[in-house]
């Protein structure tokens, strides 16, 4: 019975990862490149071959295409035990276990989605390949608003369509894809979009970029509009604060933009625990594991960037 349960809360926690952050669905997934529960092999193609207008000598060139792989470990995510005290099964009129597990279930999925959110967009230096990949940054331009970040101080320049405009520029020279763009952007930001006149008037059948009636932007610059409460915080000097960082009043909020070709998520084992009858806690105790992680796909880091507040 115990290995019963064990195996419907692995499925349910499969099942609602990524639920409540769609996201996570829009990029490359990469679940089948995964070895040994946590380590993943990222394809990187060769050299392409050379073009030759009116070739007059022959024979050609050979030339062998060499790929190569990157090799990076995802992360570890577990879940401090949850006591169910032997009472609390007899006394309480609902299900106390289902309860709690629903709370690790919610905890372990906005945590995967903040962290995979960092690995996208921080600099990273792939063993092996020698390459740092660093995710290019655009500021605001907006007029000044006051900052929304709790901890900060002082005004910010607010987010407009134009610095999304300046967004698909960098992608398109970057000969990213011009299908499947994505720019997550925070509940705050999101708010000083929906103040834009322009847009205003380009409510429903008029352009459709903005649904007054239902509080949402569609499509903006062939970029696809998700909003999420938080994204990704940035230091001063413009540098992505992984999750949980202690937050100064200098930090600023951010857009984050994709190509779903040009970062990846992977995931691994997962596991729940539990412990039925501890005779020291008069009780049961359950946790639970996931290995979840991802990168940016490209060696040049093209497809994926962030617009970030400035002062």
């Amino acid at each position: 019975m115990n290995l019963i349960n064990v195996i419907i809360w692995i499925n349910f926690i499969t099942e609602n990862l990524f639920k409540n952050n769609d996201f996570l669905n829009y990029c490359r997934i990469a679940d089948s490149n995964v070895t040994q529960g946590k380590i993943v092999v990222l394809p990187q193609v060769g050299s392409l071959p050379v073009v030759v207008r009116n070739r007059t000598s022959v024979p050609a060139t050979v030339s062998k295409r060499t790929d190569t792989s990157i090799v990076y470990v995802i992360d570890e995510f577990t879940t401090d035990p949850t006591l169910i005290p032997n009472a609390d099964q007899y006394e309480l009129s609902y299900d106390k276990m289902s309860s709690v597990l629903g709370d690790h279930m919610d905890t372990l999925r906005e945590t995967v989605a903040d962290n995979l959110i960092y690995e996208w967009l921080r600099d990273f230096t792939y063993a092996g390949a020698g390459t740092t990949l660093a995710a290019p940054t655009i500021t605001t331009t907006g007029t000044a608003v006051a900052t929304h970040l709790a901890s900060t101080t002082g005004t910010r320049k607010k987010f407009t369509k134009e610095d999304l405009k300046a967004m698909k520029l960098l992608f398109d020279k970057q000969k990213v894809g011009q299908g499947d763009r994505y720019a997550l952007v925070s509940s705050d930001m999101m708010s000083q979009l929906l103040n834009d006149a322009d847009l205003m008037v380009r409510d429903g059948s008029f352009g459709g970029e903005l649904d007054i009636k239902n509080g949402t932007i569609n499509k903006l610059y062939g970029f696809q509009i998700i909003e999420r409460p938080s994204t990704a915080i940035y230091s001063a000097a413009n540098v992505v604060k992984a999750p949980g960082a202690i937050a100064v009043a200098s930090d600023n909020d951010s857009v984050v933009c994709w190509q779903k070709n040009c970062v990846e998520r992977a995931m691994g084992e997962i596991k729940f625990f539990e412990k039925i009858g501890d005779p020291q806690y008069y009780g049961d105790m359950y946790s639970a594991l996931v290995r979840f992680g991802g990168r940016k796909t490209r060696i040049n880091a093209e497809g994926i960037g962030a617009i970030v507040q400035v002062a």
